[in-house]
């Protein structure tokens, strides 16, 4: 059984110690792939020259989220790797991590995605974010979960820490070409689903992103609403017609309510993002069918 761990980077240095440091005490050998998207800073010096048992990919330009994982994927699938575990600069893990994940992939081969419980860079508390979507408030709650349940199924969870078996990704594919950064994970999950897959994590290992939550700004929330807009219009799930409702024609609704509080600049915002959506669509059209094909994609 091989792993492989990949590391999308940009401006990474202030986390390496933190994220690759944790790798060399996993309790199973991973190989560490560092995709880098042109960092400014010296994280390709320095990983060089501190870690030289990890694979360094160095991009000219910033390639995003996505695109930077597949190329990270491709190059661990040549070398015949049997799991992937897509983890975040800015996180790093228990030791027992991939040894768990690994292990509950062979008793539940049902499941697409497996992760660790998220917690905060103190590892005080749940991540924000996954406190929303998981219901889970406070770290001691994952104690009486390790004792009920092994695998947690949940609907969505974040792409922090994503251990992803090479049959899943032979089956689902990479990251989608459109989306370039946020947005990937809504997207892939919504294919894991569409191919029968289920998503979960595993309470008793755990994960530390170093994020908080910060004020969202007009901007984050005008960027969060197009790409939450794209995920559903490019959502095999749904029938086209009703992904073009909950796509562009949400998109257009959501322009007239905004006019109707007089927030016209939003209202122009959100035009503005449907009409690239409609301009969008003969390319979504083509992703859709591509994406409800098993088959290996975008890698």
């Amino acid at each position: 059984m091989k792993v492989s761990v990949i590391i999308v980077s940009y401006n990474f240095e202030q986390w390496i110690e933190r994220c690759l440091g944790c790798l060399r005490q996993s309790t199973v050998p991973v190989s560490v792939i560092v995709v880098d998207n042109g960092s400014r800073d010296n994280t390709v010096l320095f990983i060089e020259r501190e870690h030289p048992e990890v694979h360094l990919i160095t991009n000219n330009a910033n390639l995003g989220f996505g695109k930077a994982n597949n190329i990270g994927i491709k190059y661990a699938m040549e070398q015949g790797s049997d799991y992937f575990f897509l983890l975040n600069q800015d996180a790093w893990i228990d030791e027992r991590t991939v040894e768990q994940l690994t292990a509950l992939f062979e008793q539940h081969p049902e499941y697409g995605i497996l992760s660790p419980a998220h917690l905060n860079g103190k590892g005080d508390k749940p991540d924000f974010g996954f406190s929303t979507y998981s219901g889970i408030k406070k770290k001691e709650q994952f104690t009486s979960l390790q004792q009920s349940k092994e695998v947690i199924t949940l609907p969505f969870i974040n792409a922090a820490f994503w251990m992803i078996p090479l049959q899943v990704i032979k089956k689902v594919g990479g990251f989608s070409p459109l989306f370039y950064h946020y947005g990937e994970d809504i997207d892939y999950i919504n294919r894991l689903h569409y191919h029968g897959y289920l998503l979960g994590y595993s309470p008793a290992v755990f994960g530390y992103h170093a994020r908080e939550s910060r004020k969202v700004t007009q901007v984050a929330f005008l960027r969060s609403e197009k790409v939450y807009l794209l995920s559903e219009y490019a959502n095999i799930n749904y029938p086209f017609y009703k992904a073009f409702g909950y796509g562009f024609l949400a998109g257009i609704k959501k322009a007239i309510l905004a006019l109707a509080h007089g927030k016209v600049s939003n209202c122009i915002r959100f035009i503005q993002i449907s009409s690239g959506l409609l301009g969008k669509t003969n390319t979504i059209l083509r992703i859709r069918k591509n994406n409800k094909q098993e088959l290996l994609k975008y890698i």
